[in-house]
């Protein structure tokens, strides 16, 4: 079942694979290529990048923690009812690693993603889904 490559436009947002699986959970891996390097270094706008995509999606935030590394690099986890969002940067090389889990209905994934690439003015992203735990449909009912 791996992971597929997504654009932010043809997302699907979908997590049922097919009639017979179902899968519990949709996992975000952003490459952010080609971002700008103030922000990627800058620990308090990192925080509103990503406080802010995780509130905006449609998430409830339960915890959160930063940390800045010397002399550059930022990273940072916003725990979510519904699983979590995480960074790392590394400004000297535009780069930016992230992550968008989620096992809920009501939060967006990739609308967190759009909002965290654009936040970072990104000129090159590309996202992969990998759909967890899949199961059979037969079985999706909690013991």
């Amino acid at each position: 079942m791996g992971a597929r490559v997504a654009t932010l436009d043809t997302a699907s947002e979908g997590w049922c694979l097919n009639a017979r699986f179902t899968s519990l959970g949709i996992h975000l891996l952003l490459e952010l290529k080609d971002c700008n390097p103030v922000i990627l270094d800058d620990i308090d706008l990192i925080k509103q990048v990503m406080i802010g995509a995780a509130n905006e999606a449609g998430a409830t935030i339960v915890g959160e923690t930063f940390h800045k590394f010397s002399p550059v690099g930022v990273t940072g986890v916003v725990a979510i009812a519904e699983s979590h969002l995480c960074i790392h940067t590394w400004p000297e090389y535009r780069y930016a690693a992230a992550d968008i889990f989620t096992c809920g209905e009501g939060f967006k994934p990739y609308e967190a993603a759009k909002l965290i690439v654009d936040r970072l003015q990104c000129k090159d992203p590309s996202i992969s889904e990998v759909q967890r735990g899949v199961i059979p449909q037969a079985t999706s009912t909690p013991v």
